[in-house]
């Protein structure tokens, strides 16, 4: 049985059963920077400093093992689809709001 039949997307791209240290450093950081992008459009509150710190470190120590699981989960996929369902929201919250604001 091939082990490249049965990679994620991302894992594929990256070619994770070819060059398994930068690959997985690639799946790492794709799925951190996803991770945070979901965060910031959708659980973000102004935090001070100290704690969006402590956030961050752990959104980050989660990130490693999702990594792991990422290889063949589709875990950066559902975070991509995740993530433009909250851009879609935000887009269409600001045009809402923007409507609300030209009506009175």
């Amino acid at each position: 049985m091939d082990i490249s039949q049965r990679l994620t997307f991302f894992a594929a791209l990256y070619k994770v059963h070819e060059n398994p240290d930068l690959g997985m450093w690639m799946l790492y950081l794709t799925i951190f920077l996803l991770s945070v992008l979901v965060y910031k459009l959708g659980f973000s509150q102004k935090l001070p400093l100290f704690k969006s710190i402590l956030i961050y470190l752990f959104l980050g120590l989660g990130c490693t093992i999702l990594t792991f699981l990422g290889i063949f989960l589709p875990i950066a996929e559902g975070l991509v689809v995740a993530a433009l369902i909250l851009i879609i929201y935000k887009i269409r919250l600001h045009l809402h709001k923007k409507q609300e604001m030209d009506a009175s």
